[in-house]
């Protein structure tokens, strides 16, 4: 059965904020080993817009740093599902659109052999929670960055 695997970066006060923390070589090189090892990539429907935003414009241009490129190859190419109530179409190659989370169905992709023996990333901070209350998660891979995003209130 293949992993489901739910790997995320967040700050020191539990952000998952991309606009605050920095995405350097290291952190990418882990994501590209993470990506090389999976099969399938879940999204819900604010991360999947935030990354096809960036990531296919990388792919047609190159932005010469190896690790980011090699980033953006990998996760144009990877199989994509995003589960979204609200989007009623996904551009981005090789993605599929679902409506909602069905146990079962991920249960049936995880014992798929439709990615290989390949492992399941899920990337999307609520969607983590959904899958891990219905107890779909095999791993977690959370890279914790040297950064607040919080404010004190008042300030």
């Amino acid at each position: 059965m293949r992993k489901l695997i739910a790997a995320m970066n967040m700050t020191l006060d539990g952000f998952c904020d991309h606009t605050a923390m920095i995405a350097d070589d290291e952190i990418h090189e882990h994501y590209n080993e993470l990506l090389s090892n999976a099969g399938t990539l879940i999204y819900g429907r604010i991360t999947y817009q935030l990354m096809e935003s960036y990531w296919p414009s990388v792919v047609k241009n190159p932005t010469g740093n190896k690790p980011i490129d090699e980033f953006a190859v990998l996760i144009d190419n990877i199989s994509k599902i995003v589960f979204s109530r609200t989007l009623q179409h996904v551009d981005w190659k090789n993605t599929t659109l679902k409506k909602e989370i069905i146990k079962e169905e991920v249960l049936a992709l995880k014992q798929s052999r439709n990615g290989g023996s390949k492992n399941i990333l899920v990337g999307s901070p609520g969607l983590i929670v959904t899958l891990m209350q219905l107890d779909l998660i095999d791993e977690y891979q959370l890279g914790v960055q040297p950064t607040i995003a919080g404010r004190a209130a008042g300030v």
